[in-house]
């Protein structure tokens, strides 16, 4: 694998940061605090990490193969399937509007290259993604299965059927992450309902757990990087990967109420100006 371009994956970060933004305030509606949370990650996987085909072929024999389980963050997944060459980056202006492909949550009957599954219902994605893994191992395809999910999303018990399975069948071309920001919508984690020590519940289950720091890109692409070293030794793989929400835009960093909040006039003008344009904006 070639050596990781920090400065060129920081401004794609800076970037797809000023995307989020504006797609969510050009239609009142859509969830910014995730998704600029996860944009470090989604920077390093699509950019450093994943071997994949922006032209698209929808069994993805070959390739990696990435799903997002928390739908919800759909602007920051648009965002980078666009900026890695999916769709013009000038669709991203379409985002939530009636009759589009760039829906708030990610579906396939509007054909969208990259996406592979509706999500966003949660509690689903890590079962789809064990589902390909075991799919890749029965071909014979030595390509690795990645899934993205939330923290609240832990809350749901699909979640821990499939991580029972997972282990149980060795599904060990997986590595699923959890985005570990301590917020969902309706309040801090702990105080809805608390996860206690998630890392001793994963590891309890079979699976083999790192902890990393999302919200730098150095850490991201050497975690992600071990992580595909832990491959293929009878353990899937977990990453909970701390970050904080609304990261980049100091008035929603930290706070569950920019969970699916957008934006005003103002509050978009003051987000742009902590956010540099760095590749050009769509």
């Amino acid at each position: 694998m070639a050596q990781p371009d920090f400065v060129k994956l920081k401004k794609l970060s800076s970037q797809i940061r000023r995307d989020i933004v504006r797609m969510v305030h050009a239609c009142q509606s859509g969830h910014p605090g995730g998704s600029l949370g996860c944009t470090d990650f989604f920077v390093a996987l699509y950019f450093h990490i994943l071997n994949h085909n922006p032209k698209f072929n929808m069994d993805g024999r070959g390739e990696d193969l990435f799903f997002l389980s928390n739908g919800h963050i759909s602007p920051v997944w648009y965002a980078t399937l666009a900026r890695s060459g999916y769709f013009d980056t000038k669709e991203l202006a379409t985002f939530r509007f009636l009759n589009t492909r760039l829906q708030g949550h990610p579906a396939t009957h509007e054909h969208l290259p990259g996406v592979r599954i509706a999500s966003g219902s949660l509690g689903q994605g890590l079962s789809v993604a064990i589902g390909a893994a075991q799919t890749k191992k029965l071909n014979q395809d030595q390509s690795l299965v990645y899934v993205l999910m939330g923290d609240g999303e832990q809350q749901e018990g699909q979640v821990w059927e499939a991580a029972m399975y997972g282990a149980h069948n060795k599904i060990d071309n997986l590595i699923a992450t959890i985005d570990y920001n301590g917020q969902q919508i309706d309040g801090p984690v702990d105080k809805i309902v608390s996860l206690m020590n998630l890392k001793a519940k994963w590891e309890s289950f079979g699976w083999h757990v790192e902890e990393f720091n999302g919200n730098k890109i150095e850490e991201v692409v050497s975690a992600l990087e071990k992580a595909k070293s832990l491959t293929g030794k009878g353990k899937p793989v977990m990453n909970l990967m701390r970050t904080e929400m609304g990261f980049g835009v100091d008035y929603m960093m930290g706070s569950h109420k920019w969970h699916g909040v957008a934006p005003n006039d103002e509050e978009l003008k003051k987000a742009l100006a902590q956010l540099e344009e760095t590749v050009g904006d769509y």
